[in-house]
């Protein structure tokens, strides 16, 4: 029987299965591939950003080179137009450049040398990815445009023109592809204004809002810091790099880094290597001039700043740009007179950047005496804290240990973010998650439900302390909190991170709420990098089941829930879900599996911590009373069902 099965494979596999997508079709089938997610605009590395993006980066890339000092950008829920003052696209290749792959001039380092699209896929995608998309390109009172739908064009031709020269785009991304879909101008505003801060001389009018920096790095950290700074910053430039550093009062590191202009949230092999660089300068600064020794934790701890370097043809972690891959400033394949080829390289990231740094930041210092002081005051206060919170932490282990705490605590999966994938699951280490859950029924609920490959729960018992007002030492003396840190695997260092994915999974009511609250205050005041680098989120579940016969349909809401009422043409049956063990582990696999509802607990580079946590946890005020009054359900909203 088996090998009739395998001839019927055979006959089925025959030359029409074989497909040529033509043009910019396998965009729109594998649309992941190029843009990473797709989402509805909620979330700052949806989709619909990273079109808009790739547009900004082209006329951006324009001014890289010396021309057009102008972009205006206008964007609205659907739509988006971007007009720059640049060179424009060379007249006879409009239609090939927006809609053939592999077709641009970032291919040619003599015309853009330091671009941050070099794929040639960017406007593509966009084109792609479109409903409508437009592009019209000025060149010396004559203009060639295109018109297309979803990666087809409809209509193209030349005319002229009293246009400046440059280009136009204007597009609406697929609603087929992109659900419910809107633009979060707060998002569109805050990538402008990095755009700004990174090409000084340049004006961004977003909105009719114009956007300019004259300092660079130097007016994004001033313009981002929530707290007083100990030390003005100190703001280094040389060719193709660019550092802003300071110290404040707050726990972590918060580095803004960039690449070309793109800012790269995930950091990459740049940041990495400042890192490097600042504790390797300052520790033998101090050494050197002062006898002292201090360990690289202690001088990076409540660092504020930012990072910008250029280079050439960047490699990046995912199609999304948000982690820099490369190891070297350039990288190039040439060919030898006996037609051989060999790879040219220049100097590796790591060494341009501690070459860089060791030599400026030490002149710096030398050359204003008034910051060493307040410096060293700083890293000598964070080694002391440091110090006390190990002593601290070292028993709480021991003892933990001994009434084997930690297992009861902790029930682990058998994949971890710092591991290498297998083979046939690459994707694992960004699956990689833990559950931060309260007490034995929903805890018990998820353990069950979970995927044991990638998925970990942790149980707290109770109500974790409020840390807001607490000192480093109080909360290293909280068994609970230590044995949380300890299996997150950020004990030491933060880059240790044993989940990607940190998620809180609370009760639908005031006690969930408040546990909520306590965690996330918790990560804000001493784990700050883990919210801004995207790992911590919200778990959402459903809080009603709307049930007729065998039709079932999970509601997260009381909008979602009368809508299912009003689908199902009669009488149905409701429950309404208060806490996590209510819900069956049968049921509780649909929601945290594929289609798993996340929302991301996030923090912008300019908000103050300080405030954040004053505003949720600090004394009550009207503020916050109206704020509650406005947000939250009661429970007499929830449940209240009039049919």
């Amino acid at each position: 029987m088996r090998p009739m099965a395998e001839n019927k494979t055979i006959q089925n596999y025959g030359d029409d299965k074989i497909i040529t997508l033509e043009g910019v079709e396998h965009i729109r089938r594998r649309p992941g591939m190029y843009i990473g997610r797709l989402g509805n605009g909620e979330k700052q590395d949806d989709g619909i950003y990273v079109l808009l993006k790739e547009i900004i980066d082209n006329s951006v890339d324009e001014f890289s080179m010396g021309f057009g000092k102008n972009i205006i950008v206008d964007v609205d829920e659907k739509s988006v137009s971007v007009r720059d003052f640049g060179r424009g696209i060379p007249l006879g290749k409009v239609v090939e450049a927006v809609s053939v792959l592999n077709t641009g001039a970032k291919y040619d380092d003599s015309v853009f040398k330091k671009a941050v699209g070099l794929n040639g896929v960017g406007s593509k995608a966009v084109n792609a990815l479109s409903l409508d998309f437009s592009v019209e390109s000025y060149r010396d009172g004559e203009s060639a445009y295109a018109v297309f739908s979803r990666g087809r064009l409809k209509d193209s031709g030349r005319r002229p023109t009293k246009e400046k020269n440059g280009t136009l785009v204007r597009f609406t991304p697929d609603d087929i592809l992109f659900v419910d879909y809107s633009y979060n101008l707060d998002y569109v505003r805050t990538m402008v204004k990095n755009y700004s801060y990174l090409k000084k001389g340049l004006t961004i009018t977003f909105n009719g809002e114009p956007f300019r920096s004259e300092n660079g790095l130097l007016d994004l950290v001033r313009d981002s810091l929530g707290e007083t700074p100990l030390y003005e910053p100190i703001h280094l430039e040389g060719e193709d790099i660019e550092i802003v550093l300071t110290h404040g009062r707050d726990y972590g590191e918060n580095i803004v880094s960039f690449v070309n202009g793109q800012n790269t949230r995930d950091g990459g092999t740049h940041l990495a290597a400042l890192r490097e660089a600042v504790s390797k300068t300052l520790k033998e600064f101090y050494k050197t001039n002062f006898k002292k020794d201090f360990a690289p934790e202690d001088i990076r701890q409540g660092i504020i700043g930012a990072v910008s370097i250029q280079i050439q043809e960047p490699t990046f972690e995912a199609q999304t740009k948000t982690k820099l891959g490369s190891t070297y400033m350039w990288e190039k394949e040439i060919e030898n007179p006996d037609g051989s080829r060999t790879t040219d390289k220049g100097p590796t990231i790591r060494s341009f950047v501690n070459d860089f740094v060791g030599t400026n930041l030490d002149n710096y210092l030398h050359m204003h005496k008034e910051v060493v002081p307040v410096l060293q005051e700083k890293i000598m206060s964070s080694e002391q804290e440091r110090k006390e919170i190990q002593g601290i932490q070292k028993k709480t282990r021991e003892r933990n240990r001994k009434t084997s705490v930690y297992n009861r605590k902790l029930r682990d999966g058998r994949f971890h973010f710092n591991e290498k994938a297998p083979k046939d699951r690459d994707d694992m280490p960004l699956r990689s998650s833990i559950f931060i859950t309260e007490g034995d029924s929903a805890s018990g609920t998820i353990t069950k439900a979970r995927n044991a490959d990638f998925q970990a729960v942790f149980s707290l018992r109770g109500k974790p302390i409020n840390c807001y007002k607490e000192s480093a030492k109080k909360v290293a003396n909280n068994d609970e909190l230590q044995l949380l840190i300890s299996a997150l695997g950020v004990e030491d260092e933060m880059d240790n991170l044993r989940y990607n994915n940190i998620i809180i999974a609370t009760d639908a009511d005031d006690d969930g709420m408040h546990i909520r609250l306590l965690v996330m205050t918790f990560f804000l005041k001493f784990y700050p990098e883990l919210i801004r680098r995207g790992h911590v989120h919200i778990l959402e579940t459903p809080l009603f089941r709307v049930k007729k016969g065998d039709n079932i349909k999970y509601c997260y809401s009381p909008a979602e829930r009368d809508k299912a009422v009003t689908s199902f043409k009669g009488s149905v049956d409701i429950t309404r879900f208060k806490g996590l063990g209510e819900i069956d582990h049968s049921e509780f696999q649909d929601f945290i599996g594929e289609g798993m509802r996340l929302s991301d607990v996030s923090l912008a580079d300019e908000e103050s911590i300080l405030d954040l946590m004053e505003f949720y946890m600090g004394d009550n005020t009207i503020d916050r009373q109206n704020f509650i009054k406005q947000n939250l359900k009661t429970e007499q909203e929830l449940d209240g069902i009039d049919f």
